[in-house]
């Protein structure tokens, strides 16, 4: 019985891929035509093949620089509607950078986008950064992040 995803479960999905840097949680969600689009990149991602490699490498820079990135899941009116998204930061949890929306068709992710509007200051913050322990403090040498 196929049950249908949810755009909170979808955001989990992507918090816990970023937060981790693994991207398994998400991969098995992502539909084949899937689609990412990223209001810093002009080109939109257009297929899950292509953007798992491309998050792979994003994730691996991040990780080789030390780049500290937190994703946190929240709600933001976006498109006249209050959604679910995940607020990204980089540096610190209150460097805010992006806010992540998602799209679900059935039991698949259909879509992301990566904005700058909204902006993750309008986004209602949960606190909750699925698979980090704590994360207001700096990581340790052998910490993933």
């Amino acid at each position: 019985m196929q049950t249908d995803l949810t755009r909170e479960q979808a955001a989990l999905a992507y918090a816990l891929a970023v937060n981790t840097s693994d991207t398994s949680h998400l991969e098995p969600l992502l539909a084949a035509d899937f689609g990412y689009a990223s209001q810093w990149v002009f080109e939109e991602i257009t297929s899950k093949a292509d953007y798992l490699h491309y998050l792979r490498g994003k994730l691996q820079t991040m990780k080789q620089h030390r780049i500290r990135v937190f994703a946190e899941l929240g709600r933001v009116h976006a498109y006249g509607e209050e959604q679910p998204c995940v607020v990204v930061a980089q540096g610190t949890p209150a460097d805010l950078e992006a806010t992540a929306l998602f799209t679900v068709a059935g039991d698949r992710i259909t879509r992301i986008d990566l904005c700058a509007v909204p902006p993750p200051q309008s986004a209602r913050r949960s606190g909750t950064y699925p698979g980090l322990h704590d994360p207001g403090h700096p990581p340790k040498h052998n910490d993933t992040f």
